[in-house]
C-alpha cells in the first residue's frame, strides 16, 4: 500500500505523471522553476496567484527531477517543503514520489501508550556508520532489551554532515547523512514487524541558522514582537501567520502519515510564543487528533520547561485531549542532585529538598506546580498535575540534553556511585510513570555525547567560542586556558568521540549492567504495565523517610497496591515497617534478615506488589 500526506506546498506528483510546484513567496515579483538534469537546465515561470503564492503545473519534471527556485531572477533557493535535499541544505531539491515506497504494515494500529518504554537515540552516533539502514539493524537488540519505543532524535536536513538535529534548515526531508527517505521508512516499517513504536523529535521553535532562505522572499514567517534564544521568533499569530502555521501543522501531519511515525516529540515548546486563541500548539494537536484514524495510536510529547498541564489534560475516558506526556525534566534533576550532588545552575532549585522533590515527581508528576524558582530569580514555575495519570509524565535518568550540554558530555555512570545510579534507575523503570533511555544508557556506555556540528567556516568559529564561554561561570572553567579544552564541536573528532562502542558490551561489567536493564523491564513488562492498563485514576501518596529515605504508593482502580521503599542515602535506615505484600524487586544488597529487621542498606531499594 501506499501512504502520501497531500502538502498545500512544495512539489505534488500528480495522478497524470506530472508535477505541481507551489511556493509561498509575499516578498517576491517573480519567482521561476530551475530544473537540472543531463546537463540540460530548463527555466519555468511560476504563476502567482493571491495571498503570495506562486504555482506551475509542469511534465517537464518527475520523481528525481533536482530543481531550485529562482527568485527575482537573481538567486536560486532550494524548496523550503523540500521532501529530499541530496546535495545538503544549499544544494537542489529532489523531487519524491511517496507511492514509489510500497508500505507492508497495513495492520499496524501502534500500541497503547501504557506500554510504553522509550529509547532515545542519535542516528549518526548510534551505530559505526551512523544511517537509518544500520539502526534498522539494531532493532533486534532493541526488542530483546524490552524497548517498545524507538524515539529518533531530530532527522530534518541539517547543515553538513554532522548535528544534533536541532538545527534543520528544511523540515520535511531526511538529512540525506543518514540515508534516503525510502530508507527511513523502511526503519519504521522494520520497526512495526517487530512490535516497535517509533517516535521522531521535531524543532518548532526555530530554523537552524545555515541553509534557510525564507527571509529572502517570505520574511513573513518570523518576528520581532517575539525573541527566542536564536534570534526572532516565529510569526504564529501576526499577519499572515496562517500560512505558517500551516506550514508546521503539515509537517507534523507528514510525519505521521507518509513515514508512518507513532509519535512526535516536540522540542522546547516554552520557546514559542503565541499570542492567539488557540495557539499553534492546540491548533496542531487538534489537526493530529482529527487527522489520524481513531483506532490508530498515535502519541504526542511536549518538551515544555513552563510545565503548563492544561495541554496535558485527559478526557473522561483518560485519553489525551492535546498532548499524551511531557518530558520530566523535574524528576531528572531530583535525582542528578542526590546521586551526583550537584548544585550548578538549574540544579539549585532542587538541592534544598531533593528527596522530597523526589516523592513529589513519583506520585504527581512535577516538582514545579507553581512555586518559585531559585534559579529563575524568584519566577513561578508550572501548574497543578492534579487529575493527570502517572503516564501523563517522561521520566529519564539520562537524555541528549543532560549529557551532551556538559562540558566533557559525561554520562551519570561516570560522575556518580554506580550503587546510587542503579537504585535510581530502578526507582525509574517500575514506577508508573512511562521510562526513557538514551543510547548506550542500557550497557553503561563510557563514550560521552558531546555537542557536536558542521557549520560553514565563520559560524562554525562563532559555535565554538559561544559553546565554550557558555561554562565561564562555573568556578572549574573561570581561566580561559581551562575552557579551551572543552572539546571544539565542530571537530569531526568531537563527533566520532560521542558513536557509541557496542564492543563495550563485550566486557564483564557492562554486560551485567545490560542483564540489569534487562531484568528490570521485564519486570515492568509483567507487572506494572498491567497496573496502567486498568484505568485513568490512581490514588497516590509519598512520606520520607530520614535524610534520604522515600516511600511511595500508588493505589489502582482494580485495587493493587504498588509500594516503594528507598533509600538514596549514605547510611542504612533502620525502624522500617516494611509490608507483608510480595517483593517484585529488591537491589542485591537488601536481604530477607534486613525486611525482618527493618532495615534498608545504603542505596537500595525494594519494590512490593499487593495484588
Amino acid at each position: 500500500m501506499n501512504r502520501r500526506h497531500n502538502m498545500p506546498f512544495g512539489a505534488e506528483c500528480r495522478g497524470d505523471g506530472s508535477v505541481r510546484f507551489r511556493l509561498w513567496a509575499p516578498a517576491a515579483h517573480q519567482v521561476e522553476l530551475c530544473l537540472n538534469s543531463a546537463n540540460i537546465s530548463t527555466r519555468l515561470p511560476l504563476a502567482p496567484s493571491d495571498g503570495g503564492w506562486f504555482e506551475l503545473e509542469t511534465d517537464a519534471a518527475k520523481p528525481g527531477t533536482q530543481y531550485k527556485f529562482r527568485i527575482h531572477d537573481a538567486q536560486d533557493v532550494p524548496d523550503p517543503a523540500s521532501r529530499f535535499q541530496p546535495q545538503d541544505v544549499h544544494g537542489p531539491s529532489e523531487v519524491i514520489h511517496p507511492d514509489d515506497f510500497d508500505w507492508n504494515d497495513r495492520n499496524w494500529r501502534g500500541r497503547r501508550w501504557e506500554e510504553a518504554i522509550i529509547y532515545e537515540l542519535h542516528v549518526g552516533t548510534f551505530t559505526p556508520s551512523g544511517t537509518f539502514s544500520a539502526v534498522r539493524e539494531r532493532l533486534d537488540y532493541l526488542v530483546d532489551t524490552g524497548i517498545t519505543a524507538v524515539e529518533l532524535m531530530p532527522v530534518a536536513d541539517f547543515p553538513g554532515k554532522r548535528n544534533w538535529g536541532y538545527d534543520g534548515a528544511f523540515l520535511f526531508a531526511p538529512d540525506s547523512t543518514y540515508g534516503r527517505p525510502e530508507d527511513l521508512k523502511q526503519l519504521v516499517q522494520s520497526a512495526h514487524e517487530r512490535d516497535l513504536m517509533v517516535f521522531l523529535d521535531v524543532v518548532y521553535n526555530h530554523f537552524g541558522p545555515e541553509g534557510n532562505y525564507l527571509r529572502s522572499y517570505a520574511p513573513q514567517f518570523f518576528t520581532d514582537r517575539h525573541g527566542t534564544p536564536w534570534g526572532d521568533g516565529l510569526n504564529f499569530d501576526g499577519p499572515e501567520s496562517r500560512v505558517v502555521r500551516d506550514f508546521f501543522i503539515n509537517n507534523a501531519l507528514y510525519w505521521l502519515t507518509e513515514y508512518h511515525f507513532d509519535g512526535l516529540r516536540l522540542d522546547a515548546v516554552h520557546a514559542i510564543t503565541d499570542d492567539s486563541k488557540p495557539d499553534i500548539l492546540t491548533e496542531l494537536a487538534d489537526a493530529v487528533r482529527n487527522s489520524i484514524e481513531p483506532d490508530r495510536h498515535v502519541h504526542l510529547v511536549l518538551e515544555n520547561d513552563r510545565n503548563q498541564t492544561h495541554y496535558l489534560k485527559r478526557t473522561e475516558r483518560c485519553r489525551p485531549k492535546s498532548y499524551t506526556a511531557q518530558w520530566n525534566d523535574d524528576i531528572h534533576h531530583t535525582l542528578q542532585v542526590l546521586v551526583t550532588g550537584e548544585r550548578d545552575g538549574y540544579y539549585s532549585d532542587y538541592s534544598e529538598h531533593p528527596i522530597d522533590q523526589l516523592g513529589r515527581c513519583l506520585v504527581e508528576g512535577f516538582a514545579y506546580q507553581g512555586e518559585s524558582s531559585l534559579y529563575r530569580k524568584g519566577q513561578t514555575r508550572g501548574a497543578s498535575t492534579k487529575g493527570l495519570p502517572p503516564a501523563a509524565f517522561v521520566s529519564f535518568l539520562q537524555n541528549h540534553d543532560q549529557v551532551g550540554n556538559r562540558a566533557f558530555g559525561e554520562r551519570i555512570s561516570q560522575i556518580a556511585d554506580c550503587r546510587a545510579v542503579r537504585t535510581a534507575a530502578a526507582i525509574l523503570l517500575l514506577a508508573p510513570s512511562p521510562p526513557m533511555l538514551f543510547m548506550g544508557e542500557e550497557f553503561g556506555a563510557e563514550t560521552p555525547f558531546l555537542f557536536f556540528c558542521d557549520f560553514e567556516k565563520d559560524l562554525a568559529a562563532a559555535v565554538t567560542a559561544g559553546r565554550r564561554n557558555e561554562f565561564a561561570s562555573f568556578a572549574r572553567f573561570t581561566d580561559p586556558a581551562e575552557r579551551s579544552q572543552i572539546p571544539d564541536p565542530s571537530d569531526a573528532r568531537t563527533f566520532e568521540a560521542s558513536r557509541l562502542n557496542w564492543t563495550e558490551i563485550d566486557q564483564p561489567r557492562h554486560r551485567e549492567c545490560l542483564r540489569f536493564y534487562r531484568n528490570l523491564l521485564k519486570l515492568r513488562c509483567r507487572h506494572i504495565v498491567p497496573l496502567l492498563s486498568a484505568g485513568c485514576v490512581v490514588s497516590s501518596a509519598y512520606e520520607i523517610q530520614g535524610a534520604r529515605g522515600l516511600t511511595a504508593h500508588w493505589k489502582f482502580p482494580d485495587r493493587s497496591t504498588l509500594l516503594l521503599v528507598s533509600n538514596l542515602g549514605t547510611d542504612s535506615l533502620c525502624g522500617i515497617t516494611f509490608p507483608v505484600s510480595p517483593v517484585i524487586y529488591a537491589s542485591e544488597e537488601v536481604t530477607a534478615d534486613n525486611l525482618k529487621l527493618g532495615k534498608l542498606p545504603p542505596c537500595s531499594l525494594v519494590w512490593f506488589l499487593e495484588s
